[in-house]
């Protein structure tokens, strides 16, 4: 197994948000929010962790009429495109842009009906208090809904996976997610975070050949 290359924990030049907002996200987001709506029971606000330039509410808006989205980054540039994407998307109305550090999350515990969460955990170099925030933060039987990329194994599998799904990127966007793999969380380490919180190891699971997903309805206090 590779070892943890911890990356930047806040992408927050305008050359990172740009790329990272040009690349093509379409298929892994539109994946995220159907897994997560056909989990969701609709109540309640949803917290989105690490927005970044907002694409993952967007999409959820897109597929959901009642959908209310409170969007946190801690990236000023990140946020400064979410706000153009999110106004040229028409859901300004629906979704709150906000500049919160993930590692400290200010709200009162159960304030939200769902927490989402999308490649925002490999940036944290301990994400153990985030992990924890997000228990907190939602309510008694709401749902938990985090997705990330996972550590390959070898340097072979991750030139696979750069090269499958970062071709036609320029080299600074391949850069960009190779980094994102070797600062990534193996399936086993996300397990022990959330079992500290009294998850059960099935609540994480390898959802595709470089996706881990952690989906769980939050107990009562």
């Amino acid at each position: 197994m590779l070892a943890r290359v911890l990356e930047p924990e806040v992408m927050d030049t305008p050359d990172d948000a740009r790329d990272y907002d040009a690349m093509d996200h379409s298929a892994v987001n539109a994946t995220f929010a159907a897994d997560f709506l056909a989990r969701w029971d609709s109540r309640g606000m949803v917290l989105d962790v690490g927005t970044g330039t907002a694409q993952i509410p967007i999409e959820l808006c897109r597929r959901h009429d009642s959908i209310f989205v409170v969007a946190v980054d801690l990236a000023e540039e990140m946020l400064a495109l979410a706000r153009k994407n999110v106004e040229a998307a028409g859901f300004t109305g629906r979704i709150r842009l906000t500049r919160i550090d993930a590692k400290g999350l200010p709200y009162h515990p159960g304030a939200f009906g769902a927490v989402v969460s999308n490649s925002i955990i490999h940036h944290i170099p301990e994400p153990t208090s985030t992990f924890a925030g997000m228990h907190a933060v939602c309510a008694d039987g709401g749902l938990i809904f985090v997705r990330d990329l996972f550590r390959p194994p070898d340097e072979d599998t991750l030139r696979r996976l750069v090269a499958t799904y970062a071709a036609g990127c320029n080299a600074h966007q391949m850069q960009l997610f190779a980094d994102s793999l070797r600062a990534a969380l193996t399936v086993e380490e996300v397990r022990e975070l959330v079992g500290r919180l009294g998850y059960a190891p099935e609540t994480v699971q390898a959802t595709s050949d470089r996706h881990w997903t952690f989906a769980a309805v939050r107990p009562a206090r």
